[in-house]
């Protein structure tokens, strides 16, 4: 009897072993959600839960593709997503939404355009919108609609999650409607730190690589080549540590490595755009190019009262090196606005500084020199953490 009793508790410890396995196992804990993918038709909006896409699955983009408050994408490596409506197809992040791209080295994300000749402005790109702070309105506490998409951004959470983002190249996309309205490669729209943004490449696009509006996100080896206006480009505010950046303007297109502002509307307006930069790498057009078509031939682009932190910099084949624009910049040269250890290559103008009324002004104090920087890592060269998973080298 004894022996029966012992017999059967082992049998219920097992049974109850079991189905603890199983519900473990069957990713309750995560909602399901009433999105229906249609690889061949990917778009519509993801209002609840999380879609899980299939790896190695090649996704149609069709249309916006939107992710709203409480939701969740997850992209697999190996997974690709091709554009194919034009600038009517992106994705669009929503604030309180998550995008967890969870590509390697040697199988990464893709988003590119599905089209048959691929060429930059085939589909919209990429827009993150969060809650971080942006400095619209003194203060940081404002919000704003972005300028695609149109959804709301900033707040005054400064760690703010919006997901995780690794190893991602993203092509052909971008598109400049007018001075005020584009879509980049990536747009980060008050971005919070709690997010993870690293190794993400945004290759031959129709206006900036990577734009930061506000917010605090940090960010690291990040790669932006060949795109049709600036490489990097930041404003309202952004204040995010980063490291390992390479940037390099195609033939006959782009303008300048890095475009930086606080806020077009108030120079002084708070948080003051402040992002540090470490080991970064900016290779531009040549000196000498054709003025008509390099208008903006500038390695770094500084203005509208930003302050930055660069270290361990190579500048190479530009007319300007650092050009530093408006009396609230200037104010912060070698303090809060500098750029230590700069090996410039091939670069005409090491520094240039034009006040608000645009006079000259001596700026040099912005800058120490060492010719054995080497940048994103490896001088002018591709960085032996690109390997794998970025093109254009």
């Amino acid at each position: 009897m004894k022996k029966s009793i012992l017999q059967l508790f082992g049998i219920f410890a097992l049974s109850a072993s079991l189905i603890t396995s199983c519900s473990s196992d069957s990713g309750n804990d995560t909602p399901s959600s009433t999105f229906v993918v249609d690889a061949n038709n990917f778009t519509g909006i993801i209002k609840d839960g999380e879609v899980i896409l299939s790896a190695g699955t090649t996704y149609k983009l069709t249309g916006k593709l939107q992710i709203n408050d409480g939701a969740t994408l997850t992209i697999p490596a190996g997974t690709k997503i091709e554009g194919t409506g034009g600038t009517a197809s992106y994705i669009a992040v929503a604030q309180g939404a998550k995008l967890n791209v969870n590509g390697t080295a040697s199988n990464p994300v893709i988003m590119t355009s599905g089209l048959p000749t691929k060429k930059a402005g085939d589909w919209g790109g990429l827009v993150i919108c969060g809650k971080a702070p942006i400095n619209r309105v003194t203060g940081g506490a404002s919000t704003a609609q972005s300028e695609v998409a149109d959804l709301t951004y900033g707040g005054t959470i400064a760690n703010d999650n919006s997901g995780s983002i690794r190893y991602l190249r993203i092509e052909y996309a971008g598109a400049a409607y007018n001075s005020e309205k584009e879509f980049n490669g990536v747009s980060l729209f008050a971005v919070g730190s709690g997010t993870t943004f690293e190794y993400v490449e945004a290759y031959q696009g129709a206006d900036d690589g990577f734009e930061f509006f506000g917010g605090t996100v940090n960010t690291s080896n990040l790669i932006s080549y060949g795109n049709e206006d600036d490489q990097f480009d930041w404003t309202e505010g952004w204040a995010g540590t980063n490291t390992n950046w390479y940037g390099k303007l195609a033939f006959g297109k782009g303008n300048r490595g890095i475009e930086a502002d606080n806020f077009e509307f108030g120079f002084a307006n708070t948080p003051i755009s402040n992002p540090s930069i470490t080991n970064i790498t900016l290779v531009g057009p040549g000196s000498a190019a054709d003025a008509l078509i390099y208008t903006e031939n500038q390695g770094l682009k500084m203005r509208r009262g930003t302050k930055a932190i660069f270290s361990n910099v190579v500048l190479s084949d530009w007319k300007t090196g650092i050009d530093i624009e408006h009396d609230e910049t200037i104010a912060g040269v070698g303090t809060a606005l500098k750029v230590t250890n700069v090996n410039y290559i091939a670069v005409a103008t090491k520094t240039k500084g034009k006040t608000t009324l645009a006079a000259s002004a001596d700026v040099s104090a912005v800058a120490t020199e060492l010719v054995s920087a080497t940048g994103a890592g490896n001088g002018v060269g591709a960085p032996a953490w690109s390997t794998g998973w970025s093109v254009g080298f």
